[in-house]
């Protein structure tokens, strides 16, 4: 079958690999209709994920029709239209049954995240061998373990392009606002104005966000936001300093700043020459240049919420004024069977 490969930086190739099969009793074979490149696929283009190996197949936002069923699979048959949760779970683990599917106890056999982060998080799709080395979905048929738990039926009348963002980024835009408690009258700031950080947007608008800002470099993406989005702010750092421009912003909120600041871009990008000279001499390996901002921007006892990937260890992390203002931070991947 076809299948887009991670060949090495920068170098991405539609290459001939042999097509998955059933292996265990648990799984479904998947002939992919349609599948998407996520943000967080850059950081694998770019090479800054490790554990990545020439030849990989990427991918983790798809869906498709079964082809296949293996014996103990009860819910889906074969010619039935499915999406796939990008985070595969065993759904039995006490993680899965306390709503962290995204931290499957069984599905990451990971040494090295397990060494890294004390406790390995769960299996990912088409995202390193940090990850379970799992194939992607960028390809012509995928094997999807436990696959009543991680698939999903498409109700008749949806579309692919309706149905796919509950793949990941639409439940990740959910997850950052319940990451951040996000509820009425909340003015929330967004870092990163691609498809999760609008998805974000439009999720907190849902919510009853009395303000939301969004904060990017890219001055198309935030024309599109204002024009999708009525009553979203937007603040294009190029053209001012982010933290003086959203203290300038909020200065008239009881806080004086946001109740909810919202991490949706992740680690590869840094702002400053001292971030980009150390991970360039790979002295950090993620940066704390928007933590930082963010740190700084919300209000005393505001929520910081993280859901752009974050990999290793950042130097310089203003870990006082974190303290001294009384802060909340949550994280993590998006367990996408929960929503």
């Amino acid at each position: 079958m076809h299948a887009v490969s991670w060949m090495g930086k920068k170098n991405m190739q539609v290459k001939d690999v042999p097509r998955p099969m059933v292996t265990d009793p648990a799984d479904v074979l998947l002939r992919v209709t349609n599948t998407a490149i996520c943000g967080s696929d850059l950081h694998l283009y770019l090479h800054g994920m490790p554990g990545l190996r020439s030849g990989d197949v990427l991918g983790h936002e798809f869906m498709g029709v079964v082809e296949e069923v293996g014996e103990s699979v009860t819910k889906l048959k074969r010619g039935e239209r499915v999406l796939v949760a990008f985070d595969i779970a065993c759904g039995q683990c006490f993680f899965c049954n306390h709503g962290y599917q995204s931290s499957c106890d069984h599905t990451n056999p990971s040494k090295v995240q397990e060494l890294m982060y004390g406790q390995a998080a769960g299996g990912f799709f088409g995202y390193s061998h940090l990850t379970g080395g799992y194939q992607g979905g960028q390809a012509e048929y995928v094997r999807v373990p436990y696959g009543d738990i991680n698939c999903l039926k498409v109700p008749e009348g949806l579309s692919d392009h309706e149905a796919l963002f509950l793949t990941d980024i639409l439940p990740t835009a959910w997850h950052a606002c319940e990451m951040g408690e996000v509820h009425e009258g909340d003015v929330v700031a967004i870092w990163g104005a691609g498809p999760v950080g609008i998805l974000t947007a439009h999720c907190a608008q849902h919510r009853g966000a009395r303000r939301v800002i969004m904060i990017d470099s890219v001055q198309d993406r935030l024309d599109f936001v204002k024009a999708k989005l009525p009553g979203v702010e937007t603040l294009n750092f190029k053209d001012k300093e982010t933290v003086s421009a959203i203290q300038e912003m909020t200065a008239n909120e009881p806080g004086r700043g946001p109740d909810v600041v919202i991490e949706a871009a992740g680690f590869h990008y840094s702002k400053s020459w001292l971030h980009a000279i150390e991970q360039t001499l790979q002295l950090e390996t993620d940066t704390a240049d928007m933590l930082n901002e963010m740190i700084t921007a919300v209000r005393k006892g505001g929520r910081i919420s993280i859901v752009g990937v974050y990999i290793g260890f950042v130097n310089h992390l203003n870990i006082g004024a974190f303290m001294e203002k009384q802060l909340t931070m949550r994280g993590g991947q998006t367990p996408c069977q929960r929503y």
